[in-house]
């Protein structure tokens, strides 16, 4: 009888190790998978941006030449979508990314980070699964005058901010606008805060561009803040 009841307490706890880890092989899959899809996804739609950039960039090079040529030729005419007025909307490229409008891509080569960069100032979870978010302020464009904030999941798998702690004062990052500008950026303080911490925010910086990336620590109890001035 005692051999009995201790080939079924054997074969419970078998059991219940299968289980678990066919559901760590499950939950580590679905990690996979989620990284590759982004990363598939994101690349597509950085390539579709980058040809978009690049048409646009040329324009202008075409126009003065005409200009050079046919001083009186009306250019909106030629060529009407390189019209420069705003009206709040992104001028130039019009790539859509997983249903939001793509407003540039972020560069970090210390950390291998090359994502799209999105508007959506309320935050939503779906924008912050997919790329990275542009947080502060509340308008469309990029490299503005001031201090320009991104918010990015901090993921197991490594994607989007997983990997800011690991960068330091000194590194680069890049990012373009739909203007085709790529602007430098060195970081020079790195720090954890809480999460209702949101003077780094709306900061002084003194007339010069700057940008401050946000995201969570590992345990997700405080906020990993790092901040970068163009170079």
């Amino acid at each position: 009888m005692f051999n009995s009841k201790y080939s079924k307490a054997l074969t419970v706890i078998l059991i219940i190790v299968i289980v678990a880890i066919v559901g760590l092989l499950i939950f580590f899959g679905i990690d996979v998978y989620r990284k590759h899809y982004v990363e598939t996804a994101s690349g597509e739609a950085m390539n579709e941006f980058d040809d978009q950039v690049n048409k646009i960039v040329s324009k202008p090079q075409e126009n003065t030449i005409l200009n050079d040529v046919q001083p009186n030729v009306d250019l909106n005419t030629i060529y009407p979508d390189t019209n420069t007025e705003s009206d709040n909307t992104s001028s130039g490229t019009n790539v859509q990314y997983m249903g939001y409008d793509m407003i540039g891509k972020i560069e970090i080569p210390a950390t291998n980070v090359k994502y799209p960069i999105i508007a959506d100032h309320d935050m939503s979870i779906k924008s912050l699964n997919v790329a990275i978010v542009k947080m502060y302020p509340d308008t469309i464009e990029l490299n503005e005058i001031g201090n320009t904030v991104f918010a990015g999941h901090n993921y197991r798998n490594g994607t989007f901010f997983s990997n800011n702690k690991r960068l330091k004062n000194g590194d680069k990052i890049y990012i373009t606008g739909t203007d085709g500008k790529k602007v430098t950026y060195e970081i020079y303080k790195k720090y954890e805060t809480s999460t209702s911490d949101s003077d780094y925010m709306n900061r002084d910086t003194n007339g010069k561009r700057e940008i401050s990336l946000t995201t969570c620590t590992d345990d997700t109890k405080r906020r990993l803040i790092i901040w970068a001035r163009e170079v």
